[in-house]
């Protein structure tokens, strides 16, 4: 099986927790820095499939949390622009599996092609950190 390619937050508390998850089910990873890559609209729309707009977002952005703008009036057009522009804006990890892709830690094509089933009761997707003033490490 060809590596599973995981985009994440470098210092992400969140993305480490669901790597020594998938890492557990004997996995290979091939990690990847979601900020620095070059992403463009067409080569990260499919990470969404067909998930409503508002669920492409990390809701811990600091620009979503501050109010810059409503991600539930936005169009499919108008997210990739913000995201492109800003990457912190993108849900993660992205993850892909040969054609397949996911946006989000969440029951999904990725998790069910490799036969995970995620506990409900377990929220592996929202940041660690909310409530607390998150000290998450930008990258150097």
């Amino acid at each position: 099986m060809s590596p599973l390619v995981f985009y994440e937050k470098p210092g992400c508390i969140g993305n480490r927790q669901q790597k020594v998850l998938l890492e557990s089910f004997g996995l290979q990873l091939d990690v990847r820095d979601l900020l620095s890559e070059s992403w463009t609209k067409d080569s990260l729309r499919p990470y969404f499939s067909n998930l409503p707009v508002a669920e492409w977002f990390n809701m811990s952005a600091p620009t979503l949390k501050e109010g810059w703008f409503n991600i539930h009036e936005l169009g499919e057009d108008q997210a990739l622009s913000l995201m492109l522009a800003e990457p912190i804006l993108i849900r993660r990890p992205l993850m892909r599996l040969g054609e397949l892709k996911q946006g989000g830690f969440v029951d999904g094509p990725v998790l069910v092609a490799l036969d995970i089933n995620l506990d409900p009761e377990e929220d592996l997707q929202s940041c660690p950190m909310q409530g607390v003033d998150p000290a998450c490490e930008e990258p150097a």
